[in-house]
Formats: C-alpha cells, sequence, structure tokens
C-alpha cells in the first residue's frame, strides 16, 4: 500500500453486517482499543441507512461502551423499535465474538424546513473560525491511530490547560469505506472528545474514558470543521462528567454528555 492510499483508507469496511475495522480506529489509552470516536461514528452510519417512511434527521444519539471495543472484525445489529409518523427510534449494536460490545439508541425526527426559520433560544457564537485558530503544538497523551486522522485547531485553551476549552475538529480520513462522512456521522465523532477538550485531570496520572456518549442537535452540522466547547465536573467518589456545545462555523448546533470512568494509571 503507497502512503497516500494508507491516508485516505477507511476506518471500516462494512460487509452485510460484518464490519472489518482496521488499524486507523485505535484510542489513546490502549491502541488495540477502539477510540469512542470510531463506533460512534459507526452508529450514526448504520442508523443513518435504515430507511424511514418520511423524511427524517437524526436528533439525539446514544451509545454505551459496555466493553473496550477491539480493533477486530465486529458484527453490525440493526432494528427499528418504533416507526412512527414524526419519529423512529432505531438500536445499533456492535458485538466483538459474540459478545455486545456497544450499543446504540438513535432517534429520528421529521424533517419540517423552514418551520421556524432562523431557530430560537440559540447562543450567539462568537468563537474564532478554524482558519483563524493555531494548531496545537502538543497533544498531552490524546495520541492514537484515530487521532492521527483528525485536524484539530485551538479556539480556546488547550489539551495542557486543564479546564473548559474549546477547539474545532476535522475528520479527514474516511470512516466507512464507500461513503461520505454525513453530519451525523461527523458530530457523533466530534462529539466523543468532550473528554479529552475540557479535561481538569492529567493525563499523565489519570485514565478517564467515557462509559457512553450522548449527542443531542436541532439541526444537521454544516461543513467539514466542528468545535467542541467543553468542560469536565469531577466529583470526590470519583464520578465525572464531560459536556460540551457542539457548533460549527454557522453556530451552535448541539450538545453532547459523557460519563467519565476514572482510574488512577
Amino acid at each position: 500500500m503507497t502512503a497516500a492510499s494508507a491516508e485516505s483508507e477507511a476506518v471500516y469496511r462494512v460487509e452485510g453486517e460484518q464490519v472489518i475495522s482496521r488499524f486507523h480506529a485505535g484510542g489513546p489509552w490502549d491502541d488495540t482499543m477502539q477510540h469512542g470516536s470510531a463506533p460512534a461514528a459507526l452508529v450514526a452510519w448504520a442508523a443513518e441507512n435504515l430507511p424511514t417512511a418520511v423524511p427524517m434527521q437524526i436528533a439525539r444519539l446514544t451509545i454505551d461502551l459496555m466493553r473496550p471495543v477491539p480493533v477486530a472484525p465486529l458484527t453490525l445489529m440493526r432494528r427499528v423499535v418504533r416507526e412512527g409518523r414524526k419519529i423512529q427510534l432505531c438500536e445499533i449494536g456492535l458485538c466483538a465474538d459474540g459478545v455486545e460490545v456497544v450499543r446504540g439508541t438513535v432517534l429520528k425526527v421529521l424533517t419540517q424546513p423552514d418551520l421556524i426559520p432562523g431557530g430560537a433560544g440559540i447562543p450567539a457564537f462568537q468563537m474564532p473560525g478554524p482558519e483563524m485558530c493555531p494548531a496545537p503544538t502538543q497533544l498531552a497523551g490524546m495520541e492514537s491511530p484515530f487521532v492521527d486522522g483528525i485536524s484539530m485547531r485551538l479556539a480556546k485553551g488547550g489539551f495542557d490547560q486543564p479546564g473548559l476549552a474549546a477547539i474545532w475538529y476535522r475528520a479527514d480520513r474516511p470512516i466507512v469505506d464507500g461513503f461520505p462522512a454525513s453530519p451525523a456521522m461527523r458530530a457523533a465523532l466530534t462529539a466523543d472528545f468532550c473528554n479529552g477538550t475540557g479535561s481538569v485531570l492529567d493525563i499523565d496520572g489519570w485514565l478517564f474514558p467515557n462509559g457512553d456518549l450522548t449527542v443531542s442537535t436541532i439541526r444537521p452540522a454544516r461543513g467539514e470543521w466542528i468545535l467542541v466547547e467543553a468542560e469536565t465536573m469531577i466529583g470526590p467518589d470519583g464520578m465525572g462528567i464531560a459536556c460540551g456545545r457542539l457548533a460549527d462555523i454557522h453556530g451552535y448546533f448541539g450538545r453532547a454528555t459523557q460519563t467519565l470512568v476514572l482510574t488512577r494509571r
């Protein structure tokens, strides 16, 4: 394989219900285990490929990372739980060696163009665009095969500065062979970076992967760059949450929340 073809190789190849996971899915905690962004985007792809009777779009995606997801062959399961005139609720599962490792639920809602022109209750967006922001000079332990396929720009704070931060992300590598990354896939993929974006713990002393991810949106993301404006809260008994607002160059379009699993290194 040439260097150019390696750079454009997708994270997954899907053949029916079989998923080939490539090296590019590897995460920062253990490169034999997938970065949470990869299965999040795959769940969004699988849900979008379930047909609806009327035009709908993904409004909410929740995934439970029931076990570490290996960089290995997976089996894809999907079913429609509720089919209605205004909503569709579907379940997406990923299994490794017959064991369920990811369970996703995805809610789609009826698309009603220009029902409320301009929207309502959306916070003013004042962050600089990605073209005005510097690339990070270091990633504070976030390096991984998956992150190698992501471009980043620092709008506020940084990986080496604890607390609230805002970072632009762009997925440069294809996710599923033969399919462009959809807005929902980009939103799910980017949302999983909340815990790294707004960390309050030193990654050299702590592990804080997420055990779940919920993404809620009011419209599809526009363009390739998505901003995560995130912060983390850690309780005294080892429970933590990372949450953030999602935006594109046109403004905020969603929110994301993760439950963190904390361990001393």
